[in-house]
């Protein structure tokens, strides 16, 4: 099927974006021997871990073929010529199915990119596939009736996350180096987390929102998964910029600025807050353990760190009722759900019933609370460079659960966001990144979540490069076998 060895391909797949792309532009890796590489891990690795629910061996090679052209006529080339990427099905790609990983939706085509996978197509990334999600990308892990579930590749049978678990598994598992999430609640982080990648949520704007029927909404991101710090860095600056489709996206930024720029220097002096449970999380005590030992990386980088937690409250009700309810309530009458049940999550009909509970007190006790967290945040980062926490309260569980063990019998609220320190930056619109800090004794990854102030990405990006230099992870790869 492919001219070049397994054992080359596979290393080809575990090259970083970075690295990619440079030996691209030299001329010594061909975007058709990636492309090779790519469709034969993908087609030997994906069908046990259902990743990518949308793949086309003849169009990736074809597309490769047409950037191997460019780059033998000397044509200029993009930042991430030949760089494979992955797309999550909440996100439009011409000519593919929008499912959101609902039946009903199996049929229905787009007609254009979303603004995202343009910017990867024009920087010259190689399109590898749509990647799986549950069912309007309602919960933290991935399975629906439509496409199944997702494994975590470092341990099958355990969910990968969610709500981007397949973009999360597919970079874990080498299916290309790059992937583009979103994340409403922490989407983007909870599957990195678990899968153990780097996942950046962004500032609002950051990068130009598209996800339909959220186009306003501060919440909701589309955001880089990577293996590297340096691949997200650079897949942001491809991804930021202001776009006529997003009203709330940022301005261009100052001329010869980059994100990728921002990575070099380090954080000494730099004060570092760590908080174990952001003081409302019950987190399990060997994720603590593993986060403890990793926030003390910045003390032995030069950094000040200390435990210190911001006075937030207990966000859980507000986001409930000002965020999550109300957001896919939004979605309520792009079908009639209650003709769907038994091929839709029960979970998610209850999630709608609930939007006809929430009145408008709720919502504006929730507001007003958002608006009170905002400034206790600012005034505590008022104090500090960075905010660290746990990712997560735990590490991968079975696919066969819903929810962490821990919060069996309890309401669907806490079974939603009872396990996640992920969606209080959401309701703060403040940027978040999770980098791997480590595994459990049994080799379950455990995230470590890097908090900043707004519209500081420069910031995580560089005590993320700085963490990832000082305990490297790249060098750790989950196994093959499913």
């Amino acid at each position: 099927m492919t001219s070049v060895p397994t054992a080359t391909a596979d290393e080809l797949c575990w090259l970083s974006a970075a690295d990619t792309a440079r030996e691209v532009r030299a001329g010594r890796l061909s975007p058709i021997d990636i492309a090779e590489a790519a469709v034969h891990r993908i087609e030997r690795i994906d069908p046990e871990l259902n990743a990518l629910v949308s793949f086309d061996r003849e169009q990736v090679l074809r597309d490769a073929a047409e950037l191997e052209r460019a780059q033998r006529d000397r044509e200029p080339l993009g930042p991430l010529h030949g760089v494979g990427f992955t797309i999550k099905d909440l996100t439009a790609v011409a000519g593919l199915p929008l499912t959101f990983g609902l039946r009903p939706l199996a049929e229905e085509h787009c007609a254009h990119d979303a603004v995202a996978v343009e910017r990867l197509r024009r920087a010259g990334g190689l399109f590898l596939g749509k990647t799986n999600t549950p069912e309007a990308g309602y919960y933290g892990g991935t399975d629906n009736h439509l496409f199944g579930p997702t494994h975590n590749p470092w341990k099958p049978g355990c969910t990968a996350g969610g709500s981007s678990g397949g973009a999360a598994a597919a970079v874990a598992a080498g299916l290309g180096q790059l992937a583009e999430g979103s994340d409403g609640a922490g989407s983007v982080r909870i599957p990195s987390s678990l899968c153990g990648v780097v996942g950046l949520k962004p500032s609002p704007g950051r990068i130009p929102q598209t996800i339909l029927p959220a186009r306003y909404a501060t919440w909701a991101y589309h955001g880089p998964i990577t293996r590297t710090v340096a691949d997200n860095a650079l897949m942001l600056d491809v991804l930021s910029g202001p776009h006529p489709a997003d009203p709330l996206s940022l301005p261009t930024p100052p001329a010869h600025f980059s994100f990728s720029a921002t990575l070099r220097g380090d954080v000494r002096g730099w004060r570092v807050a760590w908080s174990p449970d952001l003081g409302f999380a019950e987190v399990a005590p060997e994720v603590t353990e593993v986060c403890r030992q990793a926030v003390q990386v910045f003390a032995e980088l030069g950094a000040v760190v200390e435990e210190a937690t911001p006075a937030l409250g207990d966000p859980e009700e507000a986001m409930w009722h000002g965020i999550w309810v109300p957001g896919y309530g939004a979605e309520r009458d792009l079908l009639d759900w209650d003709s769907l049940r038994g091929q839709v999550d029960d979970e998610l009909l209850e999630l709608f019933a609930e939007g006809d509970r929430v009145s408008a007190t709720d919502v504006g006790r929730a507001e007003a609370f958002r608006g009170r967290m905002w400034d206790v945040f600012t005034a505590f980062m008022a104090e500090y460079d960075l905010l660290v926490t746990p990712t997560l309260c735990e590490a991968t569980f079975p696919l066969d659960r819903f929810a962490p063990l821990s919060l069996d019998g309890q309401s669907l609220r806490r079974r939603l966001l009872g396990w996640l320190l992920t969606y209080p930056f959401n309701m703060l619109t403040t940027p978040a990144i999770t980098v791997p800090a480590g595994f459990t004794a049994d080799g379950r990854p455990v995230g470590l979540q890097l908090c900043a102030t707004q519209h500081r990405e420069d910031t995580l990006l560089r005590a993320a490069a700085c963490f990832e230099a000082a305990q490297p992870w790249q060098q750790h790869r989950p196994g093959d076998d499913f």
